[in-house]
């Protein structure tokens, strides 16, 4: 007879390996979802285990990237780029490099990407985003173009990014697309240096000197 504790630690292996299933590309995000329904009702570990036969052994840790490593601080622009994290943090900021396509997926996890002193080529830069349990940040600075195209299911997206009206032929334009489900993507702007306290107070100033500068106009 199987014992509770073994149950239960077993059926934290194989969650843990159907996240980074995911992560690997072995499984779409529906194929996910339904095995993590079953590997919660299973009541064996034969049921468990059966969940995970098909994937093979576990990658390993170097695979991911969790906050803190090297495999990230390549000063390199390459044409493409993959950052993983399953059950951990991501964090990508200060002066770096971002390739023309960046791939980032976050099982449950979190994870900050920031843009405001990153590198950017002209043109279009594509940022891919998978989101399952987990959250992820981009941050942003003033006046770099976006086009947010990102699917959600019982998740959130969230954008205060004030985008250029007409942006300049050579300008960089980050295009976001992608998925969330179960998660939340936020993508916000701020300053160099500047908190998100600090910049929800700037734009409140901003925003007011705005309506003084539109009430001096009318009144003119």
């Amino acid at each position: 007879m199987t014992s509770l504790v073994a149950l239960r630690d077993r059926r934290e292996q194989v969650i843990a390996r159907l996240s980074e299933g995911y992560a690997q590309d072995l499984l779409d995000v529906d194929e996910l979802d339904r095995r993590l329904d079953l590997a919660h009702a299973a009541s064996t570990v034969a049921e468990l285990d059966a969940l995970v036969a098909d994937l093979g052994p576990p990658e390993t840790p170097t695979a991911l990237v969790p906050i803190g490593t090297r495999a990230i601080d390549d000063p390199s622009r390459a044409p493409r780029k993959k950052l993983t994290v399953v059950f951990g943090n991501l964090e990508r900021k200060g002066t770096w490099s971002v390739p023309r396509e960046l791939k980032t997926r976050v099982v449950f996890g979190s994870g900050v990407l920031d843009f405001r002193e990153a590198s950017l080529g002209p043109g279009v830069t594509t940022v891919t985003i998978g989101v399952t349990f987990g959250n992820l940040e981009l941050i942003l600075p003033p006046g770099l173009a976006i086009d947010v195209d990102v699917s959600s299911l019982a998740g959130n997206v969230e954008e205060r990014h004030r985008v250029p009206r007409t942006p300049e032929p050579d300008q960089p334009i980050l295009r976001v697309t992608g998925g969330v489900r179960f998660g939340n993507l936020e993508i916000s702007t701020r300053l160099p240096g500047e908190t998100a306290r600090d910049a929800r107070r700037r734009e409140k100033r901003e925003r007011k000197q705005l309506e003084g500068s539109r009430k001096q106009l009318k009144s003119g």
